[in-house]
């Protein structure tokens, strides 16, 4: 059986699909939890909206995810983690995490010359959320936004040879670093593309097992009893359900009750 605390659902959102990466990841350090996932989609991309805006977003997505039995949340989004932490951490009673933190810390312990790359989307880039915390611990940091890898991977191209030319263009001009950070969600699906432009003397720190590893080692994880399934997943769409799904097909782990959302915004009495 499992624990009454293994029966709280974890929370996870972020403004598109791309968070199912991190879903996955979780999934793997947390076999036996229950996961509720949002995608806002209906106001996605947020790396062009103002950072207020996106923090408003954050908040009322965690609180949707507490009024839906959430005991801790993970915000599965690169620009709202930058956005919304630590003010939502310290303002809300229950764990939460972000993508960006987990990243650079994992990033920090595997660097051996101080030499560390971060690529991620143009709004992730222009935002300086790994470069400022990268570059307080001491780091040289070399940044790349990489805008059409996102779009490769929405459309199944991951493992393609336009995923290859495209990784070297953005790659191949790195001065030396000894640490690379796929600083968005959606990148760790082209790891092995990646992996082989920068070569295997490069870590590469996947910021989604990062931070699932952080949740599993803050609420713990049980083992899946015997004759048991894995937790169930539910997913709240704001935007169509139907695209929703066949884009969420390319990157996976889309199993799961996909539930159409009008609103996120608690209800006002």
């Amino acid at each position: 059986m499992r624990t009454e605390a293994e029966q709280h659902p974890i929370g996870v959102f972020d403004s598109g699909v791309g968070g199912l990466t991190v879903l996955k990841a979780l999934r793997k350090e947390l076999p036996a939890r229950d996961y509720l996932y949002v995608g806002d989609t209906a106001r996605v991309p947020y790396g062009r909206k103002p950072r207020e805006m996106v923090e408003q977003f954050a908040w009322e997505i965690t609180q949707f995810l507490m009024d839906k039995g959430a005991e801790a949340v993970v915000i599965a989004c690169n620009t709202a983690s930058a956005a919304s932490l630590p003010r939502l951490a310290d303002e809300m009673p229950i764990p939460i995490w972000g993508v960006v933190e987990p990243g650079v810390n994992a990033a920090c312990k595997l660097t051996r010359t101080g030499h560390v790359g971060v690529i991620g989307t143009r709004g992730t880039i222009d935002s300086g959320a790994y470069q400022d915390r990268l570059r307080a611990r001491g780091l040289r940091v070399w940044a790349q936004a990489c805008p059409l890898f996102v779009h490769l991977v929405e459309e199944g191209l991951a493992e393609s040879e336009e995923a290859e030319l495209l990784a070297h263009h953005y790659l191949d001009a790195r001065p030396p670093i000894d640490t690379l950070i796929l600083g968005c969600t959606h990148y760790p699906l082209l790891e092995n593309v990646i992996r082989r432009v920068v070569g295997p003397e490069t870590a590469i720190v996947s910021s989604a097992e990062a931070v699932a590893t952080m949740v599993r080692e803050t609420l713990g994880a049980a083992p899946i009893a015997p004759g048991h399934q894995p937790g169930k997943v539910t997913h709240f769409v704001t935007g169509d359900a139907a695209s929703y799904r066949h884009t969420a097909h390319q990157i996976g782990g889309v199993e799961g009750e996909i539930v159409k959302v009008d609103s996120l915004a608690p209800a006002v009495a």
